[in-house]
């Protein structure tokens, strides 16, 4: 039997949370995170059982069970089975980083089973929520949404706006180079 690693989530990340469970249960889901590299394509179904067991402990009406089966359905190539748990968990309440996370990943779910538009609607208005470590992934993620939906230009501009505080140089250029994709011409 794998012993589970102590891996410390961020302060950030237990500050966030819509539902208070103890830093040991945090932990334990961490480490078996950790471990999902370990667990081959055709052992998914083993790697989903442990975050199972893990959420067999959480109150019936807790909104991290249904996020963690999602994020354990969509790591393992489930989409579609992870798009109802991803909404059940923000029907819940799940908020903070972890609400922005799972509007980030049922967005990406729900342009892969083709449903692009609502994840359009579900990201942007995250590109005006406060600023955090998500931000590039909400724009990403966005901009795929946007090039499913033909709209490339749009998705473009994004990443290059999302992309140009990165660069060592050349960042007011890339800057106005996205806008400039998305301005009118005039």
């Amino acid at each position: 039997m794998r012993q589970a690693l102590k891996i410390p989530l961020p302060e950030c990340v237990r500050a966030c949370e819509s539902d208070p469970v103890n830093s040991d249960w945090e932990d334990r889901v961490t480490a078996a995170w950790a471990t999902f590299d370990e667990y081959p394509e055709e052992r998914a179904a083993d790697f989903r059982a442990v975050i199972d067991a893990l959420v067999a402990e959480l109150p019936d009406d807790s909104p991290l069970g249904p996020f963690e089966r999602a994020c354990a359905w969509d790591s393992t190539g489930h989409s579609d089975r992870a798009v109802p748990l991803y909404r059940e968990a923000l029907a819940l309440g799940l908020t903070g980083y972890k609400g922005r996370r799972a509007k980030i990943q049922l967005s990406s779910s729900l342009r892969n089973v083709g449903q692009a538009e609502e994840g359009v609607k579900l990201l942007t208005p995250e590109l005006d929520a406060p600023s955090d470590e998500l931000d590039d992934a909400v724009r990403a993620t966005l901009a795929l949404c946007l090039s499913s939906l033909g709209r490339d230009r749009e998705g473009l501009s994004l990443v290059l706006g999302a992309l140009a505080p990165h660069l060592p140089r050349y960042q007011r250029s890339m800057a106005n180079y996205a806008r400039a994709l998305v301005e009118p011409e005039g």
